[in-house]
């Protein structure tokens, strides 16, 4: 696919080495043109799915004369239709994404894993759409196909900015009810919000028969809290900031941040969403070169 790369957040070389990758959907998918993802739909497609009873006014030329011979029944051959994909980006736009290590923070990382994403689906022919997650900055653009819509997605993406409170609960479920076909939804987040809420929305997205992919994106700092002197911590989402000494609060912090991940662990678990813990100082290539890989279909042997 010919595209000027004009956006500072994608990476020529990382493109290329995941360009040889394909984005495959765990769950069958429904599109209007033809593609290389399963669909739930059966049609006449190449690769064979299940025996039916014949009755009037199927194709007889799907009739299975073999089976006719063994059972002196009809039975019609049934195929898997294949489908495109429809990849819906949900990008947090929180403050807390403004959070940063070493020069790049948690929007910033979003940014190459979302951008690199919608660039690989739209190489392989799916639609790619863009939603935000932000209370104060928001962007709905729904999954199309074309090369000109994909500039588009790109260019918002680099307008995104980190402030206020999340939106990320109301926009899941917005999305669960908006996009009525099946899509696969990449949420991209530092998921800052209750587990049990968290729960709501994947449940939601899920009864909706919507294939789910997280980036769970976190800072070495927030997990290890390796602090070692008085220091004021700000809320990133509007709360009121909190002096205190990390030697005294750094254990009920680490027990609280094992218990939350602890309840994560459980809500995917439960859930059964493709979820991913990153943590930014990690190279990204090498983050989604594990996701497409980890959603490979392995062949029968």
């Amino acid at each position: 696919m010919a595209l000027q790369l004009k956006r500072d957040y994608l990476n020529q070389k990382v493109l290329e080495r995941l360009s040889t990758l394909q984005l495959h959907a765990r769950l069958p998918m429904i599109g209007n043109v033809s593609g290389k993802h399963r669909s739930p739909i059966r049609g006449s497609s190449l690769e064979f799915a299940e025996y039916r009873k014949y009755v009037p006014g199927d194709d007889m030329r799907r009739l299975d004369w073999r089976a006719y011979a063994r059972n002196d029944r009809y039975y019609i051959k049934e195929f898997e239709a294949d489908t495109n994909l429809r990849m819906c980006l949900i990008v947090d736009t929180s403050g807390s994404m403004d959070f940063t290590h070493n020069g790049m923070s948690k929007l910033d990382y979003a940014r190459r894993v979302a951008g690199t994403l919608a660039y690989i689906a739209a190489l392989q022919g799916d639609a790619v759409g863009l939603y935000c997650a932000g209370k104060e900055f928001q962007i709905e653009i729904p999954p199309k196909r074309s090369a000109t819509h994909l500039s588009a997605v790109l260019d918002e993406l680099g307008t995104m900015e980190a402030s206020g409170e999340t939106g990320l609960a109301d926009v899941l479920h917005e999305t669960a009810e908006r996009i009525a076909q099946r899509a696969l939804i990449v949420v991209v987040s530092d998921l800052f919000i209750e587990p049990g809420i968290v729960r709501n929305c994947f449940d939601h997205l899920r009864f909706r028969k919507h294939d789910v992919a997280v980036f769970h994106l976190m800072e070495q700092n927030e997990l290890e809290f390796e602090f070692d002197r008085p220091m004021r911590f700000v809320d990133m989402e509007g709360g009121e900031p909190i002096l205190a000494d990390p030697t005294v609060i750094g254990t009920q912090y680490r027990r609280a941040m094992e218990m939350y991940l602890e309840s994560m662990d459980e809500v995917i678990r439960d859930t059964e969403v493709d979820y991913h813990r990153i943590c930014i100082h990690e190279d990204y290539g090498d983050v989604l070169a594990r996701f497409l890989l980890g959603r490979t279909p392995k062949k029968n042997k």
